[in-house]
């Protein structure tokens, strides 16, 4: 059975799906495509910590579909920009895992991360599949990419 490892960039994917389709991403439906393909042995969500109530709920959502949920607080700037960045850590994060597994699953647009895949691709000769909203994800990533899943359909929660 393929070993898959998932790596959900929370704020990209709340920004993108909000902005293309007007909803929210379907996580669950995301864990069932997966799970198709394989065993799920890690599986991770990015998000920023406001410690807003109806964020706690929702990170719990993602806990019991069978996420590790990793919080950065959220930190507003004198300028009144804020910072919550998990570039680095889901980096690492993949840079560790790639050896172990088959498949690495990265739910993000983010084209910051087309170098990462490319080098766990040569590097340790694992599929790498992107998840991204079509038209808002980087074609640097989409080529990176063992295989690009557009974010559409049974993908979205519909409200």
């Amino acid at each position: 059975m393929r070993r898959i490892a998932v790596f959900a960039d929370v704020q990209n994917l709340y920004y993108t799906v909000r902005q293309a389709h007007g909803c929210h991403f379907n996580y669950a439906a995301l864990w069932a495509d997966i799970s198709q393909r394989g065993q799920i042995v890690e599986a991770y969500a990015y998000a920023i910590d406001r410690g807003d109530s109806k964020q706690q709920q929702f990170q719990q959502i993602l806990r019991n579909l069978g996420f590790t949920v990793k919080l950065k607080p959220y930190i507003q700037r004198s300028d009144g920009s804020a910072k919550g960045d998990w570039d680095v850590g889901i980096t690492i994060d993949i840079m560790d895992v790639a050896p172990n597994v088959d498949e690495v699953v990265l739910a993000s647009g983010d084209g910051d991360f087309d170098l990462l895949l490319e080098r766990i691709i040569s590097k340790h000769g694992v599929e790498a599949i992107a998840y991204g909203v079509p038209g808002l994800t980087a074609n640097s990533l989409i080529r990176a990419a063992s295989r690009y899943v557009p974010i559409e359909g049974g993908l979205l929660l519909k409200t």
